[in-house]
């Protein structure tokens, strides 16, 4: 199970990876053309300015849906890495001192609560993308139905869900047995 969890958590993350750099490109792409078309209206009569208008040069529509949509996915698709390697933001002001019978079972209760938590807000985000097949609402640029922007985040959830669970259950093992399986953060 461990090299299952592992796999499955580095790969949600390198296509979160993926669908980022995509969309810090579509972005980039966006602001180009936006700015080329403002500079070809201000440059008016001119050459240049006709050239650019001409060209049809401007932002790329839908620019903001499909960023909301990636976004929100690649937010899920990072939670299993950061989980699998106890890689989550920590303040350990008080807990860096202490002793490491106590230190793992406290771990392993923030690790089952992180896991439930996990669990919750993936089954919401099953029942918002439920809701949203019903209704057929679609976005207002692109007009794709926006379910689909959930069932991507919805199976990223699950991976996520997947691996907090899995965690949890290992952190409570090592409480137990004083043994180290996961990766330390």
């Amino acid at each position: 199970m461990y090299g299952l969890v592992k796999w499955l958590s580095r790969m949600s993350a390198v296509i979160g990876g993926i669908v980022l750099v995509i969309l810090i490109l579509l972005t980039t792409l966006s602001i180009i053309g936006r700015e080329l078309s403002k500079l070809g209206h201000s440059m008016g009569e001119g050459w240049l300015g006709q050239m650019l208008i001409a060209s049809g040069v401007d932002e790329i529509r839908g620019t903001y849906e499909l960023t909301e949509a990636g976004v929100a996915f690649a937010i899920f698709a990072f939670f299993p890495v950061c989980q699998f390697y106890g890689q989550h933001a920590t303040v350990d002001v008080f807990t860096s001192a202490m002793p490491r019978c106590p230190l793992g079972w406290l771990r392993a209760f923030w690790e089952v609560v992180l896991a439930a938590v996990i669990v919750f807000i993936g089954l919401r985000l099953y029942d918002g993308m439920l809701r949203y097949i019903g209704n057929g609402e679609t976005t207002l640029f692109l007009q794709f139905p926006v379910w689909w922007a959930y069932a991507a985040s919805v199976g990223a959830a699950a991976i996520a869900s997947l691996t907090a669970v899995y965690c949890a259950w290992v952190r409570v093992v090592e409480a137990a047995t004083g043994r180290q399986i996961l990766p330390e953060g």
